[in-house]
This record gives C-alpha cells, structure tokens and sequence, in this order.
C-alpha cells in the first residue's frame, strides 16, 4: 500500500517543447513552458489528470488574436498559467494539472461575481460551494457548509484579500489549494500549518472585472488528433435588465407568462447564472441569498439533474446537522445507528427534520444552463418550494413548462443564452 500511495507524490518528466507556436491563418500566438526553480531543482507540473500521465504548462507570451474584429485575451491575461515561484508561497506536494484547472474554473466563474468578496470551492472542476456575502469569511463560510462532504480536498478560490478569520477556517479542513490575489498580515502563517496546502497568491484575482466579456481561444482535443476551436462562453447576462420576460405561445395562439420575480430573487438568479459558466453540462443550480444550496452536474438529461441535486440537497442538510452536534459525518452516524438505538433515534429525528425542510430548499431560486424539454424539471423543483427560475428558453414546450410555473407562483426568467459546458 504504501508504494501505491508513492505515485500521487511523484514528479513525472515530460518531453513536452520549451515552446509551443499557434497558427491561426495570419495571426500567430507564442506560448512559454511554465517551470519552476524549486529548492534548487527545475520542475514543471507534477503530472497531468492521472499520475501516469505526463504534462506540461504553457502560457502565452507573445502575439493577439484579432478574429471576427472583436478583442480575445492577450499574454496579460495570464493568472493560473503565470504562476511564479514567488506566488507560489507554498507548494505542498507540487501543483498538478487538476489543480491549476480547478484554480482557473474558478477565476471563470468568480469574473462574473466581483461586486461582492466571493469565494467558491471547486473539486473535479466543478463548484462544491460558492457564496458571495458582506466578507470573504462569510462567503467562505457558506460556501463551506454549502457543501462539507464535497469540499473535502477542493481548491478554494477567493476573490478579496484573505484574512486570518478565514485563514482559521480553511486550516481547520482539509483543501489541497487557496488561491486568492493577497494575504492579510498572519493568514500565511495560519495557512502554512497544513503543510501539503498548496497556497497561491494570484493578484489578479483581485482585478476579474477587467476580463468580463472578453472571450479566449477554446481548444478541444480530439481522441483521433483532431481539434475543434471555439471561442469560449461569454457570460451575458450580469444585471438585471439582461433577463427576459418569461413568455410563450401556444399552437392555438394563447399567451403564457409568469408573475414578475422580485428584486431578491433576481439578485440570486444573477449569481446563480454566474456560477453556472463553471459548471459542467447538464446541470441545474438551487440558490439562496446569495450562496447554493445544491449543484446538479454532468447529468444527462434534465429531470434526472433535477432529481440528482434535490438529492444531494437533502444529504447535504442532514449531514450539516449531525456534523454540527457530533463532528461525524452523516455516513458515519448512519453506520452507528444500525447498532445504536439512541443514534438510530436521532437519525430518524434528522431525516424528519430534513423532509420537512426539504433539505433547505424551500424558498431558493433556480437556474438551468439549458432549456426545459418537459415540464416535469419543473414541477420536480416545484414540489421542493422554490420561488423563481431562470433558463435560456427557446423550447417548443415553454408555454407548458410556464404554465407549471404559474400553478405554483413560480417567476420565471429567460437568459437567451445556453450555458453548456462540456
């Protein structure tokens, strides 16, 4: 066992070119492998998705994009990819691939949430939590709790100055990386407690305003040695005047429209949508008050992603409450209660307590990154209490999937903008 456990410390060589040159017709875009002097030794990335995969990073260093006549990201652009050893104020087991990604998944989603300190949590590339609150304590507080089970191991971003209070907090879990644009005085010194902690100072985390808007060069590598180009999603709804009106008409003519949703729902479904550029396709999203409450990722199809994350919601809720009262997790408790009568009771008390709040809920707002086909997403959401949604629309069923809206006071927002992302 413990040579197994040698592999995800290892550093793994790569034979990957000091520098890497894109063509695109007359344009030209240089990029510069990332290495670092570690303690005497050069090192790159310590491997790529898997231990047995070697990989490297580049950054672009020289040359612009001008296609379509709009502007793209420039060599300035850099955060993740510019990492130097001096931001890199602790390295733990050396960065890899994934947390790099993770880092970068985050900055995407945290460009659209900078009025606000921010703090999101992302493992596997997806968000387990992310808030955005009157400090960045608070948004890590709840983006904590948001999710306690997913966090486990997760990079936390933050988009603020990170104090010693949330220093505290992070140091008191296990992450495997906090990224944000400065430290407060002490907060390191807290922080560097977790020694395998890989602790990155990223100033432009502190500036992702300047960013909004402004579209990358998305390449996707094809198993086959092809590539497919796009330009990368841009986020276009960020007021409130960037909704549309829920309506809709049926084959016979009739119109359809829900109640209008209130200034507190709309500023959720604006987060909300926010967090969603970062989210992998097909998802859905449950927010509250400016914080999520369940993250349904990667499903198939919508209903089931409806159902997928009022699930994780209701787990989410009743681990809450025992982690609170007895520091285990609700699998844990559930392990003892099958010998413990006294635990078995408190179970049953915790999943009643559960139901009846229907894992919190009651009350949030919700976002799908596509359309719904059916109704049925709808009234899945519907019977868990939600008060307003947000979708791109466009489907031939939207009168109906309205219509469920209306039969439970539901306002409803379309974005006109799909938010895959695969």
């Amino acid at each position: 066992m413990s040579d197994l456990k040698k592999m995800y410390s290892q550093i793994v060589a790569d034979e990957f070119p000091e520098t890497l040159k894109i063509s695109l017709g007359e344009h030209e875009i240089c990029y510069k492998k990332r290495t670092w002097d570690m303690d005497g030794e050069i090192r790159g990335l310590r491997y790529g998705e898997n231990p047995d995969q070697p990989a490297a990073l580049y950054a672009m260093e020289s040359g612009e994009l001008a296609l379509g006549n709009k502007k793209w990201r420039s060599a300035k652009s850099g955060i993740s990819s510019m990492l130097t050893e001096k931001q890199m104020i602790q390295a733990g087991k050396h960065p890899g691939k994934t947390n790099l990604t993770d880092v970068d998944n985050a900055a995407n989603i945290l460009q659209y949430l900078t009025k606000k300190p921010a703090a999101t949590i992302l493992k596997h590339n997806n968000p387990c939590g992310t808030a955005w609150q009157s400090s960045v304590e608070e948004a890590m507080h709840k983006a904590f709790w948001a999710d306690r089970i997913a966090a486990f191991g997760g990079a936390v971003v933050v988009n603020r100055a990170l104090d010693k209070a949330t220093a505290e907090l992070i140091s008191s879990q296990y992450f495997e990386v906090v990224a944000a644009p400065s430290f407060e005085e002490g907060a390191v010194d807290i922080l560097k407690a977790r020694k395998n902690l890989r602790i990155m100072e990223l100033p432009q985390l502190g500036h992702l305003e300047e960013y909004c808007g402004i579209p990358f060069l998305d390449i996707k590598s094809l198993m086959d040695g092809g590539l497919i180009l796009q330009q990368s999603f841009v986020n276009r709804i960020r007021t409130a005047q960037d909704f549309i009106p829920a309506t809709a008409m049926d084959k016979e003519g009739k119109s359809y429209a829900t109640r209008t949703a209130s200034p507190e729902e709309v500023e959720d479904l604006l987060f909300a949508w926010a967090v969603e550029a970062g989210v992998t396709s097909n998802s859905v999203i449950f927010v509250k008050d400016g914080t999520t409450v369940g993250i349904g990722t990667g499903e198939q199809d919508r209903v089931g992603c409806v159902e997928l994350t009022v699930h994780k919601a209701y787990t989410k809720f009743a681990d809450s409450i025992i982690y609170h009262r007895h520091q285990k997790s609700l699998y844990e408790w559930q392990l003892l209660a099958l010998k413990d009568k006294k635990a078995k009771e408190e179970l049953d008390e915790v999943m009643a307590e559960t139901a009846e709040k229907k894992g919190g809920l009651i009350g949030t707002r919700m976002v799908s990154d596509g359309f719904f086909p059916f109704r049925d997403g709808v009234d899945t959401a519907a019977a868990q209490g939600i008060s307003a949604i947000a979708q791109p629309g466009g489907s031939l069923r939207d009168f109906e999937v309205i219509e469920a809206c209306n039969e439970k006071n539901i306002a409803m927002l379309f974005t006109g903008q799909r938010s895959f992302k695969h």
